[in-house]
């Protein structure tokens, strides 16, 4: 495997993060993995490409089978980075399981990746709730682990002089 990116995804996210993921790829002639965590789960083992095989934190849901990279994200990426011109761009998703900064951190490990690329949070008090409770996914890896992140804002609160004109 040659250089690779990792890239946090979550459902119903904005595309800038993958935009700017998917140009640092293609301008690095990088492979770009996007990460996807499920809070819910925690891992029980991992095969060497950082596929990870959980069971649910909650010991009363039945049994069920590995969680598998999310269909709609899936389509979500492919149109991203069709319409930002990186549909060349070579990647593969990989289900997560856990604390998101750990399990990004830990899948850039095994891949030896490059950077990880991960998004702030939208704007607003749905948002800041969410970072508050959840904390900032940017922040612990920036602050736990050695590799470069690149944080992508989604969003800008305060548009500046001409901004949506």
């Amino acid at each position: 495997m040659g250089a690779v990116i990792v890239v946090g995804v979550e459902d119903r996210m904005p595309p800038a993060v993958l935009v700017e993921a998917g140009r640092l790829a293609r301008d690095l002639g990088a492979e770009l993995v996007c990460g996807h965590v499920d809070r819910g789960q925690y891992a029980v083992s991992e095969d060497p490409d950082g596929t990870v095989h959980s069971r649910p934190i909650d010991p009363d849901l039945p049994g069920q089978p590995d969680a598998v990279f999310p269909e709609e994200l899936t389509a979500h990426i492919r149109e991203v980075l069709a319409a930002s011109g990186c549909g060349d761009v070579a990647w593969s998703g990989r289900e997560l399981a856990g604390d998101p900064a750990h399990a990004l951190a830990h899948l850039a490990d095994v891949l030896d990746a490059r950077l990880i690329v991960v998004g702030t949070h939208e704007p607003g008090v749905r948002g800041g709730l969410r970072e508050f409770f959840q904390g900032s996914v940017a922040t612990h890896l920036a602050h736990r682990q050695h590799r470069p992140v690149l944080v992508v804002p989604v969003g800008d609160p305060h548009p500046g002089p001409g901004a949506g004109a």
